[in-house]
């Protein structure tokens, strides 16, 4: 997959996809051991307004999302499984409209539902538009290991959570990230730059 702009429907700032982005992925069941810290990097990204790209559809996910909207010039892409319906219009118009927030989909209005298939067709675009990743967690042989699998995301620094359950990711080298940043220690997951690159 290879995602051109033109391919995408949106509703938004579409300069935010000029920006470096981090993609955020978490598997639905999750050990509760990676709540705070993972917060704890919402709270960075927020600090530093980094641009985070996700499909925010997770549980933890959407915890996610819904604390980096409060961040005031926070840069979020908000990628669908689905078409772009009117009502996010309304629902998110302040976000919208301070162009700190973007909808991206490949599918048409008409597409209501998320499935499997729109899903990964889904994560698939956001692993391809991202420079690199954040990955809390994800379970064994799930979707999130094939997705990091493919092609589209090779190449691109995945960071991960320095706890036992991550074993798997760190084995394959994943690169710790301990939320230090704010507190005004460095850093172990910097922004991103453009191409995949990190500082």
């Amino acid at each position: 997959m290879n995602i051109h702009p033109e391919e995408l429907r949106t509703l938004g700032n579409p300069a935010l996809l000029q920006r470096p982005k981090t993609a955020f992925f978490c598997s639905r069941e999750y050990p509760e051991a990676i709540e705070k810290p993972t917060y704890l990097w919402a709270l960075e990204q927020r600090y530093a307004g980094n641009c985070v790209l996700s499909g925010f559809h997770s549980k933890l996910e959407q915890a996610v999302f819904r604390y980096l909207l409060q961040g005031p010039e926070q840069p979020i892409v908000y990628a669908l499984g689905r078409g772009i319906q009117t009502n996010l219009r309304f629902e998110y118009g302040t976000e919208i409209e301070a162009g700190r927030l973007l909808f991206i989909t490949l599918f048409e209005s008409g597409v209501r539902n998320i499935t499997t298939e729109t899903a990964e067709i889904r994560n698939l675009m956001v692993a391809d538009l991202a420079d690199q990743f954040f990955v809390p967690y994800m379970t064994a042989s799930g979707n999130i290991e094939r997705l990091l699998a493919h092609p589209v995301a090779q190449g691109k620094p995945i960071y991960t959570l320095d706890l036992p359950v991550n074993t798997p990711l760190l084995q394959r080298g994943a690169i710790p990230f301990r939320p230090a940043g704010v507190l005004g220690r460095p850093k172990s997951c910097p922004p991103p730059r453009p191409g995949g690159l990190t500082l």
